[in-house]
């Protein structure tokens, strides 16, 4: 069975259709790539490719921005929230086995 949520994890979508469903431009995103906030992979041919994920970090990107953050404590935000998503996740392990 296929799980509900895979699909947000595929990198299928080109940068050219993300500025679509994004309205950012494909300069912004290739930025936000540089300053290592987002992690596209590239296809064979070295095109971008995004997941639904990527999106959705995107758009936080875009919005923390707007609210006056700089790249470099967006980057420290997205660190802090995948030590508790790690933590957590150890932590369900554990009690798997109790």
């Amino acid at each position: 069975m296929l799980d509900k949520d895979n699909y947000k994890e595929k990198k299928v979508i080109t940068i050219g259709t993300v500025c679509d469903l994004t309205g950012l431009s494909a300069r912004k995103i290739r930025y936000y790539e540089q300053r290592g906030l987002i992690f596209p992979e590239r296809s064979s041919t070295g095109n971008r490719k995004y997941s639904f994920k990527d999106i959705e970090t995107l758009m936080e990107i875009a919005n923390h921005l707007e609210d006056g953050f700089r790249t470099f404590e967006i980057k420290q935000d997205q660190k802090n929230k995948n030590n508790v998503r790690l933590y957590n996740r150890h932590k369900d392990n554990k009690n798997d086995f109790f």
